[in-house]
């Protein structure tokens, strides 16, 4: 199993500065029974829709990744969210963005239908990864299935889960607040669709 670094700038679903500024020190929970703050687009390489009750990212061309954020900055949270592939092929990507500030500098938890795993850092078109790159976890359902996935980000102390298991904590200082994001990515085949539902942060004391 070959899997690609995340491929930034060509199927941007979110331009940040237009997305909302909102202040995300409160508990939100999100249904996605309406686009909100969340900012959705088309074009010939993705797609993102809200869709009976779920924000869905369509990637249509290999190579390519989809995101939206959410206009709301967080500082420390833990956040759930629940991702289901609904179709495409195994080999792909998909996951949470956080602390963003902007489309050059986020972290990134990203998992894939074929049950592997990572954590990174972009800053301004440089990964740095948190973890090993791409490791396979048994907490990972694969196929069209759902995954729960939580982040509790503490100061610079992370802790990402899937399904209730510890995939892999990390310590980075670099970025102490942003906004938050959902994204998908197609490695060598296209068609992955994901969806993503009942979205829930809480500011940590």
């Amino acid at each position: 199993m070959r899997k690609g670094a995340m491929i930034l700038g060509i199927a941007l679903v979110c331009l940040f500065a237009a997305c909302g500024a909102g202040s995300g020190a409160q508990t939100w929970t999100e249904p996605f029974n309406d686009p909100g703050d969340w900012q959705l687009s088309s074009d010939a390489a993705a797609d993102v829709t809200i869709a009976e009750g779920q924000l869905v990212i369509t990637v249509r061309q290999p190579g390519q990744v989809a995101w939206a954020s959410a206009g709301r900055i967080y500082q420390d949270f833990a956040l759930r969210v629940e991702a289901t592939q609904i179709a495409g092929p195994l080999n792909n990507e998909y996951g949470i963005l956080i602390r963003m500030q902007g489309d050059e500098d986020f972290y990134v938890f990203s998992i894939s239908g074929d049950g592997y795993a990572r954590v990174a850092r972009y800053t301004e078109g440089r990964w740095t990864l948190l973890s090993n790159d791409w490791f396979l976890h048994e907490a990972i359902v694969h196929g069209a299935a759902t995954n729960i996935l939580d982040i509790a980000a503490d100061g610079a102390d992370f802790t990402f889960r899937v399904n209730e298991q510890t995939v892999a904590t990390v310590t980075d200082a670099a970025l102490t607040q942003g906004d938050l994001g959902v994204y998908a990515g197609a490695f060598e085949e296209p068609g992955v669709v994901i969806a993503f539902d009942n979205l829930h942060v809480e500011p940590l004391p």
